[in-house]
């Protein structure tokens, strides 16, 4: 895409133009039909496209070519020429697309001002394309924990081929961050990165915000099918997609092609589709809301984001990474986490996944003082509260217990939160609360705490059953 298409069925003219454009430093290729206009254009897209209205002896005219090189090559500016042009050839190809109309016989000041107008403007389209990629590229992934290190090596897996991928987890796991760190893995990495918030958009609106529109009015509106051509679209929550929709959108998958609203021509793209859902799927099926045999189609490779209480090693690395990101982005200041807050931090619990640990970490320092260490004590409160005088208030479901209860209670809560904060190794938690290992495991045996595989880690739970026996 670095030189100029001239198309037009007079030798003279072409060859003209050309001579003109490469005077002025510009690489040129000519085609006399349009026959040898579409191969030109297939076979290596141009920077900008002259073209000629009327093409004797060919089987497609200027706006059929137009209208062709629109739909599958939407960035390439169309300058069309004429010498029968009135104004409404003029509107039409304004409208189906094109840059801007000159009739002949052309001024070659006036053509050149509008190649030159024309070719600045895709040149700063590209840039614009550019920049937002460079900003899918930053995507990082951060953790070391096993459910972290195990979801890594699912991805790594998928990005160098073309397959489906269904990403599921709670709310705030950053499913989205993973589609990125595919895309900016894969081969598509320098094209488009396209997010569908299916949540987002209206459902009455989700077809036309997709697969575009057009009309005589206001011609072709690309939808974001079209701007995801080349690349990845990424369907944010697909299970809020409205069923009409759905089947829709499971024939781009079968086809890679579609009808803009309003449109007659298929319009033909080349798409990596990525999805996620914090929703079970099958239920949704079972429930009528979700049709099963697109859940098959987008559910190639299922890959499974760890929440943040299945990955608690990976706190205080998280925190420290948001911490220096707000410090880069919003000149906030750079301050180190004590030990009690990374611990304390390790213990609490994250219903909003790393989405709330990036909020609190945000308002720590905002509301902060000074640039000291933040300290336990400026984290926000969960039940189980400690007064100024150190003591430490109990909640109320701990309060109305008998002694021996509110202490198996404690007991099995605090084991299993330090497990967890441990990414499941006894060992380390042994050390940690002060207990020789066996004695650990005796303990954990009488409250009926177990540890299980679960995404790659070690987690705690309690097995109600042994729990029971025990008892």
């Amino acid at each position: 895409m670095s030189d100029i298409l001239i198309v037009d069925d007079e030798r003279d003219i072409r060859e003209l133009i050309s001579d003109i454009l490469e005077d002025e430093g510009y690489a040129t290729r000519l085609a006399g039909n349009s026959d040898d206009a579409m191969a030109a254009i297939a076979e290596d897209p141009p920077a900008l496209l002259i073209l000629d209205i009327w093409l004797k002896d060919s089987k497609m005219d200027g706006i059929d070519i137009l209208k062709a090189t629109k739909r599958d090559f939407p960035d390439v500016p169309v300058v069309i020429i004429s010498g029968h042009g009135n104004i409404e050839i003029a509107v039409a190809a304004i409208k189906q697309g094109a840059y801007d109309f000159i009739e002949k016989p052309f001024n070659i000041d006036q053509l050149l001002v509008v190649i030159r107008r024309a070719m600045e403007t895709s040149r700063l389209r590209r840039e614009n394309t550019q920049l937002k990629r460079k900003e899918t590229v930053s995507a990082e992934m951060i953790g070391a924990s096993a459910a972290y290190r195990a979801m890594i090596s699912q991805l790594d897996k998928v990005t160098k081929s073309n397959g489906r991928v269904m990403l599921s987890g709670p709310s705030g796991v950053g499913k989205e961050i993973a589609a990125r760190y595919i895309h900016a893995q894969s081969n598509r990495k320098e094209g488009p990165f396209v997010v569908v918030g299916c949540a987002s958009i209206e459902p009455d609106r989700m077809e036309e915000v997709l697969f575009g529109r057009e009309g005589p009015e206001r011609g072709i509106e690309p939808g974001l099918l079209e701007e995801a051509h080349g690349g990845v679209i990424y369907f944010d929550e697909v299970a809020d997609m409205p069923m009409g929709t759905q089947s829709k959108i499971l024939r781009v998958l079968v086809d890679q092609q579609f009808l803009r609203s309003g449109g007659a021509d298929k319009v033909r793209v080349d798409l990596r589709v990525i999805s996620s859902t914090s929703r079970d799927l099958m239920a949704e099926i079972e429930a009528g809301r979700f049709r099963e045999e697109l859940y098959h189609r987008l559910n190639v490779v299922p890959v499974s984001v760890p929440s943040l209480e299945e990955r608690r090693e990976d706190i205080p690395l998280l925190a420290e990474y948001f911490i220096g990101e707000f410090n880069r982005s919003q000149g906030l200041p750079l301050r180190p986490l004590s030990d009690e807050a990374v611990a304390l931090m390790q213990t609490m619990t994250w219903p909003g996944n790393v989405r709330q640990l990036r909020n609190m970490i945000e308002r720590l320092l905002i509301l902060g003082d000074g640039t000291g260490e933040i300290e336990a004590r400026e984290l926000p409160s969960e039940e189980e509260k400690t007064s100024d005088s150190g003591r430490v208030i109990l909640s109320g479901v701990l309060a109305t217990l008998p002694l021996r209860e509110a202490r198996e209670a404690f007991e099995r809560e605090y084991l299993l939160t330090q497990i967890n904060r441990f990414g499941g190794n006894i060992s380390r938690t042994a050390q940690f609360v002060g207990m020789e290992r066996s004695a650990l495991h005796r303990k954990l045996k009488s409250l009926g705490v177990v540890t299980t595989n679960k995404a790659g880690a070690r987690i705690a739970t309690v097995d109600e059953a042994a729990r029971e026996s025990a008892g």
